[in-house]
């Protein structure tokens, strides 16, 4: 009965319209619409991943070796099985043109390729007749990036190794791009027997070689896949297929959509900051509605009911136009979008992620208006009219509390399910639910200073009127430091973080890290190489180790993921080198190394850290295929291995008579003063055509551009929430105008002027602006310093630019939310005002 009855008040009480609920609606609207947009665009690239599969890839599907070309036995079961086979090479080495040299990667097709998609050059020419041999010189086609470094136009010469070619083209659009994923420089496209003579492709040469299948259209590519893993057991070889054609490409996109979300779900936490608020100054409005309904028999239950129906009702329209924002927003801005994505996206209206907007909408409004609800069930009707409400007790009752902690509980268990990494949504969602306690409690400790402040500020009228307005009933003080708070808090985060990855990566560049990497040097090679450096007095140091790729298969004899699971050190192949003795610099943490005349059966020293990770022990036996052979060998020793320094790092070292035999080449790291460089990469060069240089401040640069970009998106993530917090601002301000009207008209009686009432309330919003900009660079300092810590483990230092700019936006926002409101206060006539309070 009280329900069907509180139906009908709430219908009546929605005559009225959306007065009052303009802030739930924006805040709510926001919210979802940033987590449906982010949810869609995620939904467009994967499906567009889907629908361009063989196109991303190259073909239906892709064998692909590591560092040897596939047997006649492997090349065979391809023919039989595929239409059409496409071979490919790809490896790194370095184009020359007279005295400039660029690090590219090298790309060798045959005449099949491209198997699926169109190649576009400019010149607008076919790709046989761009790398045809005209007058002796192969041709190839090149990326614009590495043409205009070289000082390169169509019709010239350059060198790869020890072969010359022709430059026929440039590349405009390569379809298999996405697939090859992250390489340190620009790409050279040539056919595959063109690099005979180069002395590019020698015994230990570190290469890929891939395999495209072109598939008939009836073929099940599971059960291929199933297949291919059973012949191609421990040979080393990795399958895709066109149903993830750039697997780390997807990946990539999930994982980042994922965090996101979750910087949405900030935002949304925000804009409940701003549902409550609203909801809390319309249930104020309400009182005699409600003294009245209550004083005429009306339950605490009904009362809860009628606002709980019509509140309710306005928070699914609040969330429906945040799903249609969400949804049609990234359709419209389609074209845009597309052209600053590497990858194809196929924009539609996406169910799923409209779906999971809704339900964090949902539970978000649940959440943040239950508390305010449930406040208003406990005044008495006979102190109502006595303006109860703001002294009912804060919290409400226990099974409210109860409800609302489920709703946080199911927020995070749903947030987790759905982004598929809990440790990501309970390190994120733990940071916000933190940050809001920081918050809050700074919101109280905010009160508490300006009340006693006040009383010390008596010869400065203008701050003391501005203190004493922070510490009254604390509304418009919380909602202030809470919503500002939180989204500088998620800015500050992503400023913190994305400097102190910086300055890991470069900060320390001059001091610790080497000058270059050389790569595929010859083993009667290194002789002269050593020569030409130890003769050099710029050069202060030179580490140089044999070089083989390996991937591990087995431990204890079953497969490698059924001990170490998902780790990084299993996925693909793994650096691997032999030494007799260990190097001075060697820390054994546990076991001992084998002898230096060892020859009996092959022992493993690896990486302390990693095999702590890995769940590995002395005396674990590790199967690890090399070049297409199994070596099997017994973990005898941890060391450690530091990767911080960017120097030579090997996760496994085996003893010498373990991989004698496999062809290999060796790895050098060398550290010179910067004015030696491009004399050492000259020489070096010039004398071992076939060696690869890469310039660690090169690698660093791409490195940087790379988390440039993931700033810049997550920085856009931040912003939005940023905007969340200020429209709570305005929310706020709005809601204070009667306050503040109220303020000016018994200064103005009292003979202030306007001028200084108007600066006291600027006084006013530049206090909590800076009160809750300095909060929020502390929570967002500690949220920085955790994630760099515990996930980057990398040193943490306080950016101060970051943190500067993070309180100057503090003052800024909460001037320019109260400034309008403050103005109309201020013309407002003390008489007319002061005769309408009782």
């Amino acid at each position: 009965m009280s329900l069907r009855l509180a139906t009908r008040f709430a219908r009546r009480e929605m005559r009225g319209g959306l007065r009052g609920f303009r802030l739930l609606l924006a805040c709510l609207a926001l919210g979802v619409a940033a987590i449906a947009a982010v949810g869609s665009v995620r939904s467009a690239i994967e499906a567009g991943l889907t629908r361009e599969g063989a196109a991303l890839l190259g073909g239906d599907a892709e064998l692909d070796f590591t560092y040897r070309f596939a047997s006649a036995e492997e090349r065979a079961w391809m023919e039989e099985r595929a239409a059409k086979v496409s071979e490919i090479v790809e490896f790194r080495s370095m184009a020359v043109v007279g005295e400039d040299r660029a690090l590219t990667q090298i790309k060798g097709v045959d005449d099949a390729y491209p198997l699926v998609g169109n190649m576009v050059l400019d010149p607008a020419i076919p790709l046989d007749q761009a790398m045809a041999t005209v007058n002796g010189l192969p041709g190839a086609v090149m990326e614009r990036a590495l043409s205009d470094r070289l000082g390169l136009s169509p019709g010239d010469s350059f060198t790869l190794g020890t072969k010359s070619f022709r430059l026929s083209a440039l590349i405009l659009r390569e379809p298999d791009s996405a697939a090859s994923g992250f390489a340190l420089g620009p790409r050279t496209l040539l056919r595959l027997d063109a690099l005979e003579g180069s002395g590019l492709l020698a015994p230990g040469t570190l290469y890929n070689s891939k395999y495209r299948l072109d598939l008939p259209p009836d073929t099940d590519l599971a059960q291929l896949e199933t297949a291919a893993e059973t012949d191609f057991e421990n040979a080393g070889m990795r399958w895709t297929d066109a149903r993830n054609g750039a697997p780390g490409v997807a990946q990539f996109v999930r994982r980042l959509s994922a965090f996101l979300v979750l910087v949405g779900l900030s935002g949304l936490a925000v804009g409940g900051v701003g549902v409550s608020a609203a909801v809390r100054a319309y249930l104020h409005g309400k009182t005699e509605v409600i003294a009245t309904l209550r004083a005429l028999g009306a339950n605490r239950a009904t009362i809860f009911q009628t606002y709980f129906i019509q509140i309710g009702t306005l928070s699914l329209l609040g969330i429906a136009i945040g799903l249609a924002l969400g949804a049609i927003v990234p359709f419209l801005l389609s074209p845009l979008i597309e052209a600053r994505l590497p990858v194809p996206a196929t924009f539609a209206i996406y169910p799923a992620p409209l779906i999971e907007a809704a339900i964090y909408g949902i539970l978000t409004a649940l959440a943040f208006t239950l508390w305010p609800l449930a406040r208003s069930e406990n005044v008495r009707a006979a102190t109502l009219f006595r303006d109860a409400w703001s002294g009912a007790r804060r919290l409400p009752a226990p099974h409210y509390l109860i409800a609302i902690t489920l709703l946080a509980i199911a927020l995070v268990s749903i947030a987790g399910w759905f982004n598929g990494s809990w440790r990501l949504t309970l390190w994120t969602l733990g940071g916000i639910a933190g940050a809001l306690l920081i918050l809050a409690l700074a919101a109280a400790l905010i009160r508490f200073i300006a009340r006693r402040a006040s009383h010390v500020a008596r010869g400065y009228p203008r701050l003391r009127w501005a203190l004493a307005a922070i510490s009254g009933t604390g509304e418009d003080a919380g909602a202030v430091v809470l919503s500002l708070g939180l989204g500088l808090s998620v800015l500050a985060a992503v400023g913190q973080i994305d400097g102190n990855l910086r300055q890991a990566i470069s900060g320390n560049l001059p001091d610790v890290a080497p000058s270059y990497f050389f790569v595929d040097i010859q083993k009667d090679q290194m002789p002269g190489y050593t020569e030409r450096l130890e003769n050099d007095p710029a050069v202060s140091r030179i580490d140089s180790a044999p070089m083989l790729r390996g991937v591990i298969t087995q431990i204890n004899g079953k497969p490698a993921a059924e001990t170490a699971g998902d780790h990084w050190v299993l996925r693909g192949d793994r650096g691997v080198t032999y030494a007799a003795a260990p190097d001075a610099d060697t820390k054994i943490t546990a076991g001992e190394w084998w002898p230096d005349d060892y020859t009996g059966p092959p022992l493993i020293s690896f990486a302390a850290e990693e095999a702590e990770e890995m769940n590995l022990a002395l005396g674990d036996t590790m199967t690890v295929n090399i070049l297409g052979r199994d070596i099997t060998g017994t973990v005898s020793s941890f060391r450690e291995v530091d990767f911080s320094t960017a120097g030579i790092g090997f996760i496994l070292a085996m003893n010498p008579a373990a991989l004698q035999g496999a062809p290999h080449t060796f790895i050098s790291t060398v550290y010179a003063e910067d004015k030696a460089e491009a004399a050492i990469l000259r020489d070096l060069t010039s004398a071992y055509p076939n060696i690869t240089a890469i310039r660690v401040r090169d690698a660093i640069d791409r490195v940087s551009s790379v988390l440039a970009s993931l700033a810049a998106a997550t920085s856009y993530g931040a912003l939005a929430t940023l905007l969340t917090g200020f429209i709570v601002l305005i929310g706020a301000a709005a809601a204070g105008a009667e306050a503040r009207t109220f303020e000016a008209a018994i200064l103005k009686t009292l003979g202030a002027p306007r001028r200084q009432i108007a600066l006291s309330f600027m006084l006013r919003a530049a206090l909590l602006g800076l009160f809750a900009g300095t909060v929020a660079l502390f929570a967002g300092a500690l949220g920085g310093w955790a994630v760099s810590h515990y996930v980057m483990e990398t040193d943490f230092t306080l950016i101060w630019s970051s943190a500067l700019m993070i309180i100057a936006g503090g003052i800024v926002a909460t001037v320019l939310a109260g400034l309008g409101f403050a103005l109309k206060s201020l013309n407002a006539r003390p008489a007319q005002v002061l005769r309408s309070r009782e």
